[in-house]
């Protein structure tokens, strides 16, 4: 029997290392086979201590920023991580660039999807890849896009967290204990050479939203305890058996 699977869609090469690296090892753990496609490098608009360096180049960036990814991917033992190399600042997907996510979706067949909030001012290339993933698995859904291919269920799409939650419009309706795969994720962070600064942060997000997770789950009266969590906002409903 084939394992479960789930698929992130990262705008840039970094962004699933912050925002869903503690699901995509918990979830391997789990038996999930869990693919991470990277629709670019970030090489632009998210590299500047590689840009620096004298004498960097373009290709240069870009070889830096995949080995850091490939790194981070296999210190969270992801199955597998894809590069579409689709540039950034801004990130554009032409008609085949969408066809092109649209079979991968079809081959993976997730039971889930992760990508970013629908709103960042900051960065339109992170809304920009959610509105792709919306669209390609609608047109992966679609009877009449390439007859003969499996078509896609009807996954959810979670959507992480972002830098500046207050001004995202992103509110987590779902929380996910990481604490098992704390380590993991810390290495995966620590690979992110290029953008150090950010690993405080993402360590301090991680101890906040434990917080949010214990009292969610109870707080005082018996929550359980949680050291490190990540939280996500969910597009579509979700069926449930039981509200308890």
């Amino acid at each position: 029997m084939a394992n479960k699977t789930a698929l992130v869609i990262s705008a840039h090469s970094a962004d699933f290392v912050w925002r869903c690296g503690g699901a995509i090892a918990l979830h391997q753990e789990q038996g999930y086979d869990v693919t991470i496609v990277c629709l670019s490098y970030g090489e632009r608009g998210e590299s500047a201590k590689l840009w620096k360096q004298e004498g960097m180049t373009l290709d240069g960036v870009k070889s830096a920023r995949r080995k850091e990814a490939e790194t981070a991917a296999e210190a969270l033992n992801a199955h597998d991580i894809r590069f579409m190399d689709l540039g950034d600042y801004p990130l554009e997907m032409d008609k085949d660039a969408k066809f092109a996510l649209v079979d991968i979706i079809r081959e993976v067949q997730p039971d889930f999807m992760f990508s970013h909030s629908h709103y960042d001012p900051y960065n339109t290339d992170h809304a920009y890849a959610t509105k792709m993933a919306m669209e390609c698995r609608m047109i992966a859904q679609a009877w009449g896009h390439n007859p003969g291919q499996k078509v896609l269920g009807a996954p959810q799409l979670y959507l992480f967290e972002p830098h500046q939650t207050e001004q995202m419009q992103w509110k987590p309706d779902v929380f996910l204990d990481i604490t098992p795969v704390w380590e993991k994720k810390w290495a995966a962070i620590q690979a992110m050479q290029g953008q150090e600064h950010l690993w405080a942060y993402y360590k301090n997000v991680a101890e906040n939203r434990g917080n949010h997770f214990r009292r969610n789950s109870g707080g005082q009266a018996g929550g359980r305890d949680c050291r490190y969590a990540e939280g996500f906002q969910s597009v579509f409903p979700r069926t449930v058996d039981t509200l308890g």
